[in-house]
């Protein structure tokens, strides 16, 4: 993962887009994501995709589903997703594959083509979202309070972490990198994705992390300020 510009530019976007609707699974600009896809329609959806740009969308249902399930056709979406180009793949057995991603750029999604081999499409709405494409660099986060809390949010979940590493990692990197793989719910991963800024996106996880503590501490529900 890079805090620097890359290579895809918006103008390499697609005028349509497979959608793939995962609940709890998030990608962001410069985010790099593995998965694993397995059910036909989303190997005919790959196949669409490597022809297209080798972009998919990942969106997520709306309703509450089981972190990393597909959702079922027909299934209600959030209007914003992000788009990820496929930068690497590899069949693997009984026809399931392993892909790559890296994410682009964010997209509303404007209305919805018919079914196309199983899977679902959109004509994208990138423009709100140009911004993607520029660096994160020089953007001001609380980052001694961001990993103050990250220590004790880690330590509550039982999950180690290379604090050296992370303490070296830029603010850009390091917040993406957090908001995809803290285990937030659905609906607090789509807020991460459609916040304004890096700085917005910082002060949402250091929101939901330190209402996480709360909960903890009290043994019940804390309502976040």
């Amino acid at each position: 993962m890079s805090d620097k510009p890359f290579e895809t530019k918006y103008e390499d976007l697609p005028a349509e887009l497979a959608l793939f609707p995962l609940s709890g699974v998030l990608l962001l600009p410069r985010g790099r994501l593995p998965l694993n896809v397995f059910e036909p329609r989303y190997l005919n959806m790959v196949e669409y995709a490597l022809a297209n740009k080798r972009m998919i969308g990942l969106v997520q249902p709306m309703e509450d589903g089981e972190a990393g399930l597909s959702a079922p056709d027909g299934a209600a979406l959030y209007r914003a997703g992000c788009t990820g180009r496929i930068t690497s793949f590899q069949e693997g057995g009984g026809g399931q594959m392993q892909l790559n991603l890296r994410g682009v750029c964010r997209f509303n999604i404007v209305d919805e083509m018919p079914l196309l081999n199983g899977f679902r499409r959109t004509r994208p709405d990138f423009t709100p979202y140009k911004s993607d494409f520029l660096s994160d660099d020089g953007t001001t986060i609380d980052r001694q309070r961001l990993l103050s809390d990250l220590r004790a949010y880690f330590e509550m979940e039982n999950i180690e972490a290379d604090w050296e590493t992370i303490q070296q990692t830029p603010d850009g990197r390091l917040v993406t990198t957090l908001a995809m793989v803290c285990p937030f719910e659905p609906n607090e991963k789509q807020a991460l994705l459609e916040s304004a800024d890096l700085a917005h996106r910082s002060k949402l996880i250091i929101g939901l992390i330190e209402a996480a503590l709360r909960r903890d501490d009290d043994g019940g529900t804390a309502v976040m300020n």
